[in-house]
C-alpha cells in the first residue's frame, strides 16, 4: 500500500480535462467532496490538462485512437502521483482499464437523455436533413428512424457544435442533456424520450478514478459515491466488455434501479442503421453476470451487419 497520508489541511490534487464541461464536472466533484468532508474547497486543487481528444477536432474519435484520447494524459499524471484522482465523463472512459486504477466514486447520475437541436423531434426533421454528430450510436439511431437523413461529422465542445449549427453546417445536431445542464444551458433544444431513444452507455455519469493502492484517497472519495449511479454504470460497463464493442460499435443502453434489482434495455445497430436488435434483462444489482447474459443473447441474435462490429467478451 502507498504510505502517503492526507491530513485535513493537505491539498488533494484533482485532475481534469480543460474543456468547459470537464471543468464544470471537476468543480461539481470538488464541491461535493468539500461538503461531504466539511472542508474548504481550496483544499482540493483542480489541475487541468488539454487532452489529445480536445486538440484534434476535424476527425471522428473512432478514427484517431478512440476513448484513450480523453484519458491518456490524466492516466500518466495519476500513475506518476502528480494528481490524487481524476474526474471523467464516464462514457469517455475505456471499458477495460489498467489494474493500477480504481473507480473511487460515481457521482449522482444526471439526466441521461439526448437533446435534439434544430428540430422539435426526429419526425420533425425535414426530408433529407443534414445532421451533425460524431457518435456512431447517434448516427445509427437516426438513420434507423430516418434513413432519408444525411450524417456529417460534428466534433468539439458544446459551444463549438452550437456554432457549427448556427453557421449552417447542418440542419440539426445532438447534445447530452446532462452536459447542457452542467453548463447552465437550460431550455436548449428538445430532449428525446429515453425509452424510445436509448442513451449511450455511461451517459450523464461522472466517474472519479484514483490509484487502486491509494487507500486514503479511496476512503476520501467514498464519501460521495452514489450507490445507484455506481450500480447502473458498472452494469453498463460489464455489458460493453461482454459485447466487445469499441468506438465504432453502435450501442445504446438504459438501466434503471428497482429496489435491489436493475432493469437493463440495450440495442445494437449496424452503422448505417439498417439493422437493429434489442433486448432487456432484470437482475440483482450485485449480479455481475446479468449484463453479460444480456450481451450473449444480443450477440446470438445479431445479424452479421451488426455482429461484425462486436468482438464478444474479453476484448
Amino acid at each position: 500500500m502507498e504510505t502517503q497520508t492526507h491530513s485535513s489541511n493537505q491539498t488533494f490534487r484533482l485532475g481534469t480535462r480543460r474543456s468547459p464541461l470537464a471543468m464544470a464536472q471537476a468543480e461539481e466533484a470538488r464541491d461535493r467532496l468539500a461538503e461531504a468532508h466539511g472542508i474548504d474547497p481550496a483544499h482540493i486543487e483542480i489541475v487541468a490538462v488539454t487532452a489529445s481528444g480536445d486538440r484534434i477536432q476535424d476527425r471522428a474519435l473512432a478514427e484517431i485512437g478512440g476513448k484513450a484520447l480523453w484519458t491518456k494524459e490524466l492516466d500518466a499524471w495519476l500513475a506518476a502521483g502528480e494528481i490524487d484522482f481524476a474526474v471523467h465523463s464516464a462514457k469517455d472512459v475505456e471499458t477495460l482499464r489498467p489494474d493500477l486504477f480504481a473507480i473511487g466514486a460515481v457521482l449522482p447520475r444526471e439526466d441521461v437523455r439526448d437533446v435534439l437541436i434544430g428540430a422539435e423531434s426526429i419526425a420533425a426533421l425535414p426530408q433529407g436533413a443534414v445532421v451533425g454528430t460524431s457518435a456512431p450510436r447517434r448516427a445509427a439511431q437516426l438513420l434507423h428512424a430516418r434513413p432519408d437523413c444525411k450524417v456529417v461529422t460534428f466534433r468539439g465542445n458544446v459551444a463549438t457544435r452550437l456554432a457549427k449549427l448556427a453557421a449552417g453546417e447542418a440542419d440539426a445536431t445532438f447534445l447530452a442533456a446532462a452536459g447542457l445542464k452542467r453548463l447552465g444551458e437550460h431550455g436548449t433544444g428538445h430532449p428525446l424520450d429515453e425509452e424510445h431513444w436509448l442513451p449511450a452507455p455511461g451517459q450523464a455519469a461522472i466517474l472519479i478514478e484514483c490509484r487502486a493502492n491509494d487507500a486514503r484517497t479511496r476512503a476520501f472519495l467514498a464519501a460521495v459515491d452514489h450507490a445507484h449511479s455506481r450500480a447502473t454504470l458498472l452494469a453498463e460497463r460489464v455489458l460493453l466488455a461482454a459485447l466487445g464493442g469499441n468506438c465504432h460499435s453502435p450501442i445504446a443502453v438504459l438501466t434503471r434501479v428497482y429496489g435491489s434489482e436493475l432493469v437493463m434495455r440495450a440495442a445494437l445497430y449496424s452503422p448505417d442503421g439498417a439493422e437493429h436488435i434489442e433486448g432487456h434483462a432484470r437482475f440483482a444489482a450485485d449480479d455481475e453476470d446479468g449484463p453479460a447474459r444480456l450481451a450473449a443473447d444480443l450477440l446470438a441474435r445479431a445479424v452479421p451487419a451488426i455482429a461484425d462490429h462486436f468482438d464478444g467478451p474479453g476484448t
